[in-house]
């Protein structure tokens, strides 16, 4: 019996099967909100490469196996899943491949059934050993362009150090611990991998490239909240008015912290209908004044939704609202809430990442851009920031 036409005809199926089992499988959340086609990546190419695998009169084609499965492990890098993820996609993928054939195999002569068994266990254990690497690669290059901006940070961080005490003490708690896990971590991951370089990287050794990455990636962003803090103070941003795109700002953003709040079971509402179609502002800060926004209604936010709405005031004037069903702030926090390094807490709540520095650069940015931001909130009910912009700012002079 020819199993490899067999599969070849099944191909189609195999696919549909696995991604329906990829995404029920509650222990790969990063495939949650991908579409079909994203889920299914390189994988029909490591089908393919089984087929021919599997045929008696093609040979082995285990290269075709190796490219898709690195381009696989590539991919999946960039879209964030861990190592655990992509192992238990391999196993659905090894299970859904038996459980579409088996009926077929079966019936065939033991020698067979034997073969292909080998055979399906050899390629798929090759993809996985190659899928790995690639994403160990690609981890990798991403530690070193994190440690290259982290090195460039560095510099201006210094000389801020040396110029700027004030609050020192409160940034240098943030940045102990996250810095000492990235240089532990670090560390270890070097010594293991110069000791076994010439086996197969392990679980282990992917675990510790997510911590070092995943607290490389939170000190970078404290770092950066805090250049952009001192930047604003020091009058060395510089503002670039251009003609823009309120709504397509606005949803760029929503669709940035779309899977955030998908994972929350949040429901984001946006409404830009009343918004002006062309403003004359400094692009890259209102982008960053909605992203904290936003960022902070959905981090601050464990049921209901959020509503982020923009229109048009009158013919010199248009405000942006963004509205939550979060935690709420009490009266006399509402008071401290823009001031640097001021975190609200509630009981049995806090985030243990947060900087106390997102509201300190958005009312810093607001003014830049002339505009002012008002803040209306109840605990327990919710919180709605106003921001109320030009529609045209205009350049003041030095």
């Amino acid at each position: 019996m020819d199993f490899s036409q067999l599969l070849a005809e099944r191909i189609d199926t195999i696919i549909d099967q696995w991604v329906i089992a990829v995404h029920q499988d509650k222990r790969i959340e990063s495939a949650s909100n991908l579409p079909y086609s994203r889920i299914k990546n390189h994988v029909p190419d490591v089908l393919k490469a089984m087929v021919t695998v599997l045929s008696t009169s093609q040979g082995n084609d285990f290269q075709s196996i190796v490219i898709a499965s690195w381009q696989h492990g590539s991919l999946r890098a960039t879209q964030g899943f861990n190592p655990a993820e992509i192992a238990r996609e391999y196993h659905h993928l090894r299970t859904v491949i038996l459980d579409t054939i088996q009926i077929d195999l079966i019936q065939g002569k033991p020698t067979e059934i034997i073969r292909t068994m080998r055979l399906i266990n050899a390629v798929i254990d090759e993809a996985i050993a190659r899928c790995f690497t690639s994403y160990v690669d690609e981890r990798l290059r991403e530690l070193e362009n994190l440690h290259n901006t982290l090195a460039l940070h560095n510099q201006e961080l210094t000389r801020l150090v040396n110029t700027n005490r004030e609050h020192l003490s409160l940034l240098a708690h943030d940045l102990k611990h996250p810095l000492a896990s990235i240089i532990g971590y670090s560390d270890l991951f070097l010594r293991e991998h110069r000791q076994k370089s010439h086996e197969k990287d392990t679980y282990n050794n992917l675990e510790h490239i997510e911590r070092v990455l995943r607290n490389g990636r939170h000190l970078l962003r404290l770092i950066n909240d805090l250049l952009e803090l001192s930047r604003y103070d020091a009058g060395k941003i510089r503002l670039e008015l251009t003609s823009t795109d309120v709504s397509e700002i606005v949803s760029n953003v929503c669709e940035m912290f779309e899977p955030l709040a998908a994972e929350k079971n949040l429901l984001m509402l946006v409404n830009c209908e009343q918004a002006p179609q062309q403003i004359i502002t400094d692009v890259l800060q209102l982008q960053q004044i909605v992203m904290n926004l936003v960022s902070n209604a959905v981090r601050y936010t464990e049921s209901g939704n959020i509503n982020i709405t923009c229109q048009g005031l009158d013919n010199k004037k248009w405000e942006l609202v963004v509205a939550d069903t979060g935690i709420g702030i009490t009266p006399e926090n509402q008071e401290h809430i823009f001031e640097p390094y001021f975190r609200y807490t509630k009981k049995n709540f806090r985030l243990p990442d947060s900087t106390g520095l997102g509201l300190a650069i958005v009312l810093r940015l607001v003014k830049l851009l002339q505009g002012e931001i008002k803040l209306v909130s109840q605990p327990g009910v919710g919180s709605t920031f106003t921001v109320i912009f030009p529609l045209q700012m205009e350049m003041k002079e030095s």
